[in-house]
């Protein structure tokens, strides 16, 4: 498993080609088989996802777990991904959408075929057994936004990032703490909202630096998507106004340690992507031996040890831990991952 472990797949024929190979070698064995797909391989974020995935695997040797994801942050290219391993018949697919609506029909076809398949990221997911959300989204959101808010002093101009308009969880940060701001803070005026990133700090850099240059005065940036942070701390940094302008947003502690450090970057919100993938791969082993998760289980996983369980937007639960966690840079280093 070791050669296969790391599947940063390299376009759409590629990860066709890969998925195919492995998991059509993972069929072969008795126990049950839980993919777990995430919206981007090889990043940070992601990286520590299959971190959780490996140990989860370790600490359930009657299961064989693993991860894949695309090269890039790119819808079509994830469906063919789980479009394939349906194919194959994997018992459980815990998967990171990157467009929850783009995998409605393939998902539909997983359910129907018998597969149990669990989200994240993905509360408006209708073809899913269970959605598993480290917290309410809208509260973190709103979480977010105060931190920013408190930082700009409750007035002046500022903006979001989104990894792209399809991501469901980007949209309700930013949409709850657009929300926050109009509600308690009337002097923050909000300008060219919801910048998409695809969760590329280059680009963030760039789109940063256009609005820096078309926005002089602006005092607040909140972002989403994991490396937003990195791109737009860059760019305030490099441009002087470390201490002037404002950023708070998803990040993770150890990729942001330097900007944290400079000041570039406020604080960060996250959950630990790690213990994410061990909660999802823990509802799908229990779904799978048709076992039930209700309202105040223990996932045996932190963050998710008395979970609220709830109808989903389907016929699937909706499952949410407690494990949002706000950092700056007087407390990052209690979370170094």
């Amino acid at each position: 498993m070791g050669a296969i472990s790391k599947k940063i797949l390299l376009g759409s024929a590629m990860a066709m080609a890969l998925v195919a190979g492995t998991a059509g070698a993972l069929m072969a064995q008795d126990k049950p088989v839980i993919a777990t797909v995430v919206k981007i391989s090889g990043i940070p974020w992601f990286d520590r996802m299959e971190t959780g995935v490996k140990q989860f695997q370790k600490d359930n040797p009657d299961v064989v777990a693993t991860q894949y994801g695309p090269a890039t942050a790119d819808a079509a290219q994830q469906l063919q991904i789980v479009t394939d391993l349906v194919a194959k018949g994997v018992n459980g697919l815990a998967v990171v959408p990157m467009d929850p609506s783009v995998l409605e029909g393939t998902l539909k076809r997983a359910m129907d075929r018998g597969i149990i398949v669990v989200t994240h990221e993905a509360d408006n997911q209708k073809n899913t057994h269970a959605d598993v959300e480290a917290f309410d989204n809208a509260d973190y959101g709103k979480a977010l936004n105060e931190r920013l808010a408190q930082c700009m002093g409750g007035k002046g101009k500022w903006t979001t990032f989104v990894g792209s308009l399809g991501s469901r969880t980007h949209m309700q940060w930013v949409g709850a703490g657009e929300a926050n701001a109009k509600a308690a803070h009337p002097e923050m005026t909000l300008v060219d909202p919801n910048n998409e990133s695809f969760d590329d700090a280059n680009g963030t850099y760039e789109k940063a630096k256009e609005i820096l240059r078309k926005h002089p005065d602006i005092k607040g940036f909140q972002t989403s998507a994991g490396n937003d942070v990195l791109g737009v701390g860059r760019a305030i940094d490099e441009a002087g106004l470390t201490g002037k302008v404002c950023l708070v947003g998803t990040g993770l502690p150890n990729p942001s340690a330097d900007l944290l450090e400079a000041g570039a970057i406020t604080a960060i919100g996250f959950w630990d992507p790690q213990k994410a993938g061990m909660a999802m791969n823990a509802v799908a082993k229990k779904l799978i031996a048709k076992q039930k998760v209700e309202d105040g289980a223990n996932l045996g996983v932190p963050g998710y040890e008395k979970v609220k369980v709830t109808k989903g937007p389907g016929e699937g639960l909706l499952i949410i831990g407690n494990g949002m966690v706000i950092a700056d840079k007087k407390n990052y280093k209690e979370y170094l991952f």
